[in-house]
Order: C-alpha cells, then structure tokens, then sequence
C-alpha cells in the first residue's frame, strides 16, 4: 500500500510528462486561436489579497476560498479565478493602455469544492477578455473566440452548444413581479440553480420572494420575442461569420457570479453529461465596484477550464482523434545514435549544430548497445535517427516511419535536418 504522504491531496493532480502533454495541447490550441484574433498574453500573481474577491464575486465563490494569514497577518486567498485581478491591473494602469484591451490568460486555478468529474480543487483555465468596449460586437467577439476554441479542438455544432442569456431580461422580470434591488441577488441565485434543485425546493425558494416557479419556467421557455435586442445583434454578427449554428437564447442560464451586469453564457455538451465547459459575460460594473466609483470601464470576458474539456474530448471521436494526433510522441526530431564510442566528440558537436539550428535532438547519456539505442528512439517518436560509426563523417540516415535508410556525408545530413542550410 503506498503511503498517504506520496498522495497529491483530494483535488490536486500529478500530471507525468505523458499526462502534462494533455495541457500543453489544450494551452497550445488555446494560445493559437486567442492570437489569431488579436488577444495578447497577461499573467497575474497566484496570491492575491482576500479582499479583493470577497468585494467583488458573491455567491458561492468566497465560501470556496483556498483563504490563510501569510507570515506578514496579511489575510490572503490563492486565486479561484482571473476577473478580480484583471480588473485589479486594469483599474491601475487605466491610462497606460489603449482601448479596447484584448487579453487572454492561462494559469492555474484553486477553488476548495468537493471534487468529481470535472471539478477539481486546482485546475487550468484560459481566460479572455475585451474592456472598454460596450457594444454588442464586443460580446459576439468573444463568444466567435469561444466557439472558435471548441472547433479547434475537433468539436463541432453536434458536440456543444453555446447558451446564451441576458441579466437585463431578468433584471426587467424581477422589476415587473415587485422585487426590490435587494432582493434581485437572491432570485437570480435561484434561477441560477433551477436546473440543479428540485422542483420542490426552487418553488420554495421563490414562494419566500412572493414568485411561482411557474411564472419563472414559463419566462424561460416562452420569451417574449424582444426579451434581448443584445442578444439579438450578436445573432446577426455571428450570423455573418458563419457561426449562428452554434448558440441558442436560453434564459435558464445566469451565472452564479455577482459582478455580472449583461449578456452571459455557458457552454455545454450537447448530451448534456457534464458541468458548463465554459462560461462568462458582460461585467461592466467590476472596474467601477474595485475603485469605489472613481473609475467605470465596461468589459466582457470567459474563462475555460481544462478539466471538463478533457472529458468531452474522450466522449467525441473527431476530438479524440485530434488529440491523439497531437499527442502522439515524438520528443526529439532526430536520434543521434553511436555505434562507435571513440566517435562521441564528433556526435556531441552535431548535436550542438542541430540543436543551435533549432533542431530537437537527443542522444545517448551512456554507453549502450546501438539496438537498445534504435529501440529507446522508436519509443521516443523520433522522425529520424542519425547512426554515428566508425564511418565518420559518413553516417546512416534512418526514416523511422518507413524504416528507410541512407548514407550521407556530415555535410549533406545537416542540409537534410535544418532545410534552410541548403539554400544557403
């Protein structure tokens, strides 16, 4: 039985190199669309004070704090999530930047929630995010970035769709049934947990705010046809970018955070067996709520974690191919292996060429026999291995895919290997 203490803790995760590549591939497809678009890379501190998240996030968020005194009595909290510090950052150098900001992040995450299937304490999330713009194209910027990750991953229109609501319809609908601004939070908590609690006990809850559960299911599923003009024009833009197949108005989502003022949305799988992949909105108030009113900025932004995205990816087979593909080993370009050992000064000086070129190259550490060699470069997913003999600068050239083999002088090998040199 292996000992608890070389046991991660309930909701962390070692991650191999095996394991790690999974990451890497979700962050690399991440990073390449959010470029694409013209979003650009931010990072923020890990820790950040508590305060900062108890001002600004409401509901369960503060409850799920990883939250401790530092050595200095400061009381401070591993960040759950990006929004508060972006905001933070932004709200700081306001007049350093030019309008509209469009950034992205990815980093980890910590929430203390029981774990399951995925939700984990510490998790990986890419965060995006447009301020100062208001309009209704900034919104459907994001959500076209949003869907434009999921396609890049293999998933497609049968695979997720995107939920779309707006806050402004149930702000209206509370305002009509005489609830007052204080009230508001509470409802929106219960309609943000329609579909989690029973029938009985949302019903409960609303009856305590004067609401029938019937009022507020029939909202939901007969909206009026102007409910959002907002959501209305992001239709028609990303109608225009072909992408309109991939949303739907549904008023039964509202996002748990406060801080959200306008448009929000989730995103699902489409067999609806796992939690929201994604999820964001409209947050025109936070800069405002973080500066106590001296400074107002609209803003709009989602985040995506990466351990609900690896579920669905196992359940679609155009994903998991994907993945696969991307996955599939190959650490070093080239193998240089020696098969004679007076011949290792010449293999260490190639290898630093190809290297300095560019090139991924590794090589044996020991002395080992040349098919213990050929073998530890098979499993390696080298393209090519390079066989150093007692021929030098003769060497055998080896095609690992097609098992094809020639001699090349040293000369010829590094035009073969780094492409450009044989232009030059």
């Amino acid at each position: 039985m292996i000992s608890t203490s070389l046991q991660p803790l309930p909701g962390f995760r070692d991650l191999d190199p095996d394991k790690y590549a999974l990451r890497a591939y979700l962050s690399r497809t991440w990073r390449s669309v959010a470029e694409r678009y013209g979003f650009v890379e931010w990072e923020g501190p890990t820790l950040e004070p508590t305060e900062l998240y108890l001002k600004k996030s409401g509901g369960e968020l503060p409850t799920q704090l990883f939250r401790f005194s530092d050595q200095g009595g400061r009381d401070v909290s591993l960040r759950p999530e990006l929004t508060a510090s972006l905001g933070r950052i932004v709200a700081a150098n306001y007049l350093s930047y030019n309008k509209p900001l469009k950034w992205f992040e990815i980093g980890s995450c910590f929430r203390y929630e029981k774990p399951q299937k995925g939700r984990l304490r510490e998790f990986v999330q890419f965060n995006a995010d447009i301020l100062g713009e208001g309009g209704a194209e900034a919104d459907a910027e994001l959500l076209a970035l949003a869907i434009d990750c999921m396609r890049a991953l293999g998933l497609g229109a049968s695979d997720f769709v995107v939920r779309v609501s707006d806050r402004e319809a149930w702000l209206s609908f509370a305002t009509r049934h005489g609830l007052t601004p204080e009230q508001t939070p509470d409802f929106l908590a219960v309609v943000d947990k329609l579909e989690r609690d029973r029938p009985e006990v949302s019903e409960q809850k609303l009856a305590a705010l004067g609401i029938s559960r019937e009022s507020v299911m029939d909202f939901i599923q007969n909206p009026p046809n102007d409910v959002s003009p907002r959501y209305e024009t992001v239709l028609a833009e990303l109608q225009a970018r072909g992408l309109a197949e991939y949303v739907q108005l549904d008023l039964s989502v509202v996002r748990g955070l406060a801080y959200y003022t306008g448009l929000v949305f989730e995103i699902f799988d489409k067999a609806h067996s796992l939690r929201a992949v994604a999820g964001g909105g409209r947050y025109d108030d936070l800069v405002s709520t973080l500066t106590d009113g001296s400074l107002s900025m609209p803003a709009t932004g989602f985040a995506m974690g990466d351990a609900v995205i690896a579920h669905l990816i196992e359940e679609c087979p155009s994903a998991r191919v994907l993945r696969d593909a991307a996955l599939a080993p190959r650490s070093c370009d080239v193998y240089l292996a020696l098969a004679a050992a007076e011949m290792r000064p010449q293999m260490l000086l190639l290898a630093s060429t190809l290297r300095d070129a560019g090139v991924r190259v590794d090589l044996p550490l020991s002395t080992v026999k040349l098919s213990r060699q050929l073998r530890h470069a098979e499993r390696l997913g080298a393209t090519y291995t390079a066989i150093i003999g007692a021929e030098f600068p003769s060497i055998e050239l080896k095609r690992m895919a097609t098992r094809e083999s020639e001699k090349l002088t040293l000369e010829e090998l590094i035009c073969a290997l780094i492409p450009h040199r044989a232009a030059n």
